[in-house]
């Protein structure tokens, strides 16, 4: 029904649209951390706003760039080379996005319920007695 080039165009698509959201997030995330600068006055508070945006924005692309890798893949004729780099390109980009991840959150993804349910838990109590 559909030709091979309707696939590549939606891949190419894919990938055009991931690249914009990291160079369009890019921008933003500056000037978020322009703003957070500039109320605060504070560089800490700046630095620390760019990297958390930037680094959504960065997990954003990688996921769109991943789906562009499945779709060139699953349309493709399928071999086991195609496959195989398939399978490394999502490995690499994941331990990129996990590891992204690590580096905006400042704890594993399995660490997290204990640094954030106390957290969440005094908020909660806090509320309460007010």
């Amino acid at each position: 029904m559909f030709g091979q080039g309707f696939f590549d165009t939606i891949a190419v698509a894919f990938e055009v649209v991931g690249v914009s959201a990291m160079a369009v997030g890019f921008l933003v995330a500056v000037a978020i951390a322009i703003r957070a600068w500039v109320i605060s006055r504070s560089g800490r508070t700046a630095f620390k706003t760019l990297r958390e945006s930037f680094g959504g924005v960065i997990l954003l692309g990688l996921e769109v760039l991943v789906a562009a890798d499945l779709v060139r893949t699953v349309t493709s004729t399928p071999s086991l080379t195609d496959a195989l780099a398939l399978a490394l390109i999502v490995l690499i980009r994941t331990v990129l996005s996990f590891s992204l991840q690590i580096e905006i959150d400042g704890v594993a993804p399995w660490r997290r319920a204990l640094v954030t349910g106390p957290e969440v838990l005094a908020r909660s109590a806090a509320r309460t007695q007010r």
